[in-house]
This record gives structure tokens, C-alpha cells and sequence, in this order.
């Protein structure tokens, strides 16, 4: 049996201030939250008041892109959708993308940073075939034990405007792939309906969740989230759905907001924000509101989109905030709880978090308030994952202290 008693740490739960608390970890869980615990068998961490916050969950990556840890390489760019994967896919092959290597590299980069689950969107198209699924999956089994990685087979040049491409992701859903993604079934496809059919049909065949990448705005994509929202209630899928991006609702007026955030809530659909350059947000408040379900996450880091990004979900967390005008101690914690337990709902991490019974997965950092940590972006000191230290400045000096006291 593994046993620590963590002392003096701050542990976070939405909604409450933290205060001071031990937390007993035994066999990779929270065995017990409360002050002046008592474990005579476990070793000892002194966190000094730390504050304790939730492991992040990126909720939307494609770590099958990232150049991470390659040489500079200059990137063209693209002033459209359609431009951007055209450069993409142009150009993968000559910097060899994607890259297992890579892939883990940024993996251990998030790691680094607090993130103990990734939810990743995987290229699947006739050129690629599964290769990208193998190179992700390789990444992750690199780091097992470090981190949990869910993947989503992802359409990026489109779904039914490519021969091959159904009979591909079916392929990748046998192999064991866990989402079905899409890619606006109108502005791509030219076909909803037809693209919707075929994922949930997938889905439905598979036992898949599903993750949509929405950029259509304005009214046509508020349509689509109605037609998402229609057929994951005709199919019971609540709580199983995922529109990424969702631009258009971060365009609308309040009024149609809180009208579309309530089919959310009702149906179960959730949204992920990436706050990506200019892009719409998601309005954060709208979705606490409506009590629909909200994930953040970094989108592309280093590739061949673009050469931004540094897969800090805490960083991510506070772009989010930032763009959406969150000013309030109380309102930033919002945008950390869509980075946190918002993304673990997405992924269906039942025991996700700070509570007793939950598996120990959590960070810890020097800041005053949850706010404050968003803000100031501090270095990660210890980062747990299934009650081991995984990663953080102080890991090395509190491993020797752990050896020590055994």
C-alpha cells in the first residue's frame, strides 16, 4: 500500500475559500481532507500552505500537429480555414508530422504545467490513414502514469467531401479511439444533416462520444448547435457530446445566448473554448448560469497552424478569462473551474477532483486565491497523478525528503 499525508496545503473546491487542510493519500486516491490529520504510516509533505488546486484538463489539443522540441521552421500561414489546412497537410510529410517524439515532448510539457488529462483531436484522412492515432497513442504510453489521453478521430480536411474518409474513422473507433469528431458539417461539408447523420450513426454503432469542431457563425452555426442538441436528445446521448469552438454562440446577443446556453444545459451538450486569437469565446457567465457544461483548452501549440502556444493550461485558463471580461475573484474562478472539473465532465472523468475518494491528481502552487494563480500564471511546485509526484520545481527536493523519512 502507497500512503502519503500531505500537511498545510490549501485545497480548492468551486465555489469556497480555501482554507487550511491535510489531505491522506493512500493507493493513488484522497482517503481523507481535513486539518490536523493523523497517518502514522505514511510519509510526510510538508506543503507550507500551498494552495491545492484540481489537475488541469485540456479539453481540446491536437497533439498530433506540434513541432514541439523541432527546429524553428518558418510558417506561411493562412488567412482562411481551408488555407490552414491546405498548409497543413502540405507540408506534414517534409517535417515529419506527426511525430510520436513531438507529441510526447508537449506531453511532458503539460505535464509540467498541472495538466493530468488531455482530451486530443487526431487527423484521420486517406493520406495519413491511422498514422496520426498510432503516433499520439505512442506519445501517450511514453508518459503513462503521468497523464491520461483521450483521442478523437478527427476529419480535419473534411467528412463526406473525401472518399474514404467514413470507412477511416470507422477503422479508428474499432481500433479502440474513444470520440467521433466532426468539422462544420455546413461551412466543410455543405451538408448538416448528412454529416450529422453519419457521426451520430458512428457513435451510436461504436459507443462513442462525440466532439464537433464548430467555426460556422452567426445564425447558420446556432442552427447547427440546434440540430446537435435535437439528435443528442432523439438518442439519449446527453452528457456523451462536445461542439469545440462554438463561435457562434459568442456572437450572439445576450438574450439568444441564454436561449442556447438552456438547450444546452437541457440537452446535455457541452462547449469547449480555446479563446484563439481573435476568435469568439464562449460567454463564460452565460454557461454557469444556464448550468451547461464548459471546457477550455489550448487548440493547436507550435504546429503548422501556428507557431504560438506553450501548452500551460493555467495560462490557457486566464486568456479565457481575460477575453471574456472575467474581472471578479468570483468570476475567474469560473474560467478555472471550465479548465478543471468542467473538462473532466467532458471527458467522463467520474472521479475527478478534490474530495475524498477521488483519484489524487492536483497540483500545488504559491498564490493567494484561485484568482490570483490564473492571473499570475506561478510555477507548478509539486504536480500529483494518482498520488505520485509526477513533476514540479520542488519534486526533487521533497523526493529526498520522502526517502529520508522512510
Amino acid at each position: 500500500m502507497s500512503e502519503l499525508l500531505l500537511r498545510g496545503g490549501r485545497p480548492w473546491i468551486p465555489g469556497a475559500e480555501p482554507a487550511l487542510a491535510d489531505l491522506h493519500l493512500v493507493d493513488g486516491r484522497i482517503a481523507k481532507i481535513g486539518p490536523g490529520l493523523e497517518a502514522p504510516s505514511a510519509t510526510e509533505i510538508d506543503l507550507g500552505g500551498a494552495l491545492v488546486l484540481p489537475g488541469l484538463v485540456d479539453a481540446h489539443c491536437h497533439l498530433d500537429k506540434t513541432t514541439w522540441g523541432a527546429p524553428w521552421s518558418s510558417n506561411p500561414g493562412g488567412a482562411t480555414l481551408a488555407e490552414r489546412v491546405a498548409n497543413s497537410e502540405r507540408r506534414r510529410d517534409a517535417l515529419g508530422i506527426p511525430s510520436a517524439e513531438y507529441a510526447g515532448n508537449l506531453l511532458d510539457a503539460m505535464i509540467t504545467a498541472g495538466t493530468t488529462l488531455v482530451r486530443s483531436h487526431v487527423d484521420v484522412d486517406p493520406a495519413l490513414g491511422l498514422r496520426s492515432v498510432e503516433a499520439v497513442r505512442a506519445a501517450a504510453a511514453r508518459h503513462e502514469g503521468r497523464v491520461d489521453v483521450e483521442i478523437v478521430a478527427f476529419p480535419q480536411g473534411g467528412f463526406l467531401n473525401r472518399a474514404g474518409v467514413t470507412e477511416l474513422m470507422g477503422a479508428a473507433l474499432e481500433s479502440g479511439v474513444e470520440v467521433v469528431g466532426g468539422i462544420d458539417p455546413a461551412g466543410f461539408d455543405d451538408d448538416p444533416a448528412g454529416q450529422l447523420n453519419v457521426i451520430f450513426g458512428l457513435a451510436e454503432k461504436h459507443g462513442s462520444k462525440i466532439d464537433i469542431h464548430l467555426h460556422d457563425g452567426g445564425t447558420m452555426g446556432i442552427w447547427e448547435f440546434r440540430l446537435i442538441a435535437e439528435r443528442t436528445r432523439a438518442l439519449g446521448m446527453a452528457g456523451r457530446v462536445t461542439i469545440s469552438h462554438a463561435y457562434a454562440i459568442g456572437q450572439q446577443g445576450p438574450d439568444e445566448q441564454r436561449r442556447v446556453a438552456d438547450l444546452l444545459a437541457e440537452t446535455g451538450v457541452a462547449l469547449v473554448t480555446c479563446a484563439v486569437t481573435e476568435s469568439p469565446v464562449v460567454p463564460v457567465r452565460v454557461m454557469h448560469a444556464a448550468g451547461a457544461t464548459l471546457g477550455i483548452g489550448n487548440d493547436g501549440v507550435r504546429d503548422l497552424w501556428a507557431p504560438y502556444g506553450d501548452g500551460d493550461m493555467l495560462r490557457r485558463i486566464g486568456i479565457v478569462a481575460g477575453r471574456a471580461m472575467l474581472i471578479s475573484d468570483k468570476d475567474i474562478e469560473l474560467a478555472l473551474a471550465a479548465g478543471t472539473y468542467g473538462g473532466a465532465r467532458i471527458i467522463g472523468a467520474a472521479d475527478y477532483g478534490l474530495s475524498e475518494g477521488s483519484k489524487a491528481d492536483f497540483f500545488t502552487v504559491d498564490a493567494p486565491t484561485p484568482a490570483a494563480a490564473v492571473v499570475a500564471v506561478p510555477e507548478r511546485k509539486l504536480v500529483f497523478k494518482g498520488g505520485r509526484i509526477v513533476a514540479g520545481t520542488d519534486a526533487f527536493a521533497v523526493a529526498g525528503q520522502a526517502r529520508d523519512d522512510a
